[in-house]
């Protein structure tokens, strides 16, 4: 009976998954949003994202081989997901040198400078778009297409002008914005494609997508189309929402962290001082995931039920 006793470690419970294989699932999701980024966009829209790509391997490398000191960890992908997600929330026509510090910026001080994959408290392709649309915003908001300038939809609905985008357009993304966020359907069935593998859960992406539309419209901002099919709400809904370091552990932390995403993103876009609230909604739901996940806690069996402030260190 004895022999049949086997004492180990956690994890107790294995998945088939891989980081590696997990990273290229989503890079599969993402390529057909891109390539179409890259044909209504312009082939200036593929430079940005080789350089973000690059940059961001690069950076990870050098760093673990010659500061660290360590294994490099290239191989997993995540620094190449990390580019690519930063490269489709970048306008196509972002100089290159400003794509490479963003890309160094979103591995290196805001990854690797809290211990690496698993360690990051935020999102590091929104963390290093948040910064660089505070270091460099008139770069970060022109926006191209067919060569001409112009505002994007939601710059228009924000101040107060008609979109004359039909359906077809808003969802093939022959419109201006991010390299890949313009391109609704695609992203779509990204997003759900990486649900039916059980990748994501589809609570977060759900909730998020349906919270924003809803609350928008009735706040007068724009129609729930329009929220949904123009701006980063997909891309951000699917596919950075859902990162596993920086969203919560339960089903109900989920749900309240994806109600807050929509929340945040709609009060943005009404009133606040940019046309689009993704990254930023995302970035301050990051850091209260950890609050979430201490509130959302299963209670241990035969422990007894304690309040949220004695779980919060008060008396």
């Amino acid at each position: 009976m004895s022999a049949k006793l086997v004492v180990s470690s956690s994890p107790h419970v294995h998945s088939d998954f891989s980081t590696q294989k997990i990273m290229c699932m989503v890079i599969l999701s993402l390529i057909p949003a891109g390539i179409m980024g890259v044909y209504f966009l312009g082939l200036r829209s593929l430079a940005v994202i080789a350089a973000c790509i690059v940059a961001c391997v690069l950076s990870e490398w050098a760093w673990q081989k010659f500061v660290m000191h360590k294994k490099s960890t290239v191989s997993d992908l995540s620094a190449v997901v990390t580019g690519l997600l930063l490269a489709y929330n970048l306008p196509p026509t972002m100089p290159i040198w400003m794509a490479v510090c963003g890309s160094i910026f979103a591995i290196i001080i805001v990854k690797q400078f809290y211990g690496g994959i698993g360690g990051n408290i935020v999102n590091p392709a929104l963390a290093a778009r948040a910064m660089m649309l505070i270091s460099w915003p008139t770069a970060m908001t022109t926006w191209t297409l067919n060569g001409i300038s112009g505002a994007t939809p939601l710059a228009a609905m924000k101040a107060g002008q008609t979109v004359n985008l039909s359906v077809w357009n808003m969802m093939a993304g022959n419109m201006g914005g991010c390299i890949g966020e313009t391109c609704s359907i695609l992203l779509i069935l990204g997003g759900l494609y990486l649900i039916w593998e059980e990748v994501i859960s589809w609570r977060i992406p759900v909730v998020y997508i349906a919270t924003t539309a809803i609350l928008a419209s009735l706040f007068g901002h724009g129609s729930a189309l329009c929220e949904i099919l123009t701006g980063g709400l997909l891309i951000g809904a699917f596919f950075m929402a859902t990162d596993y370091t920086t969203s919560p552990m339960t089903a109900k932390g989920q749900y309240i962290y994806a109600f807050g995403c929509g929340l945040l993103t709609a009060l943005i876009r009404t009133w606040g001082g940019y046309p689009e609230g993704v990254s930023f909604s995302i970035l301050i739901m990051n850091v209260a995931v950890p609050l979430i996940d201490m509130y959302t806690e299963p209670r241990t069996l035969g422990a007894p039920k304690s309040n949220f402030f004695k779980r919060m260190g008060g008396k």
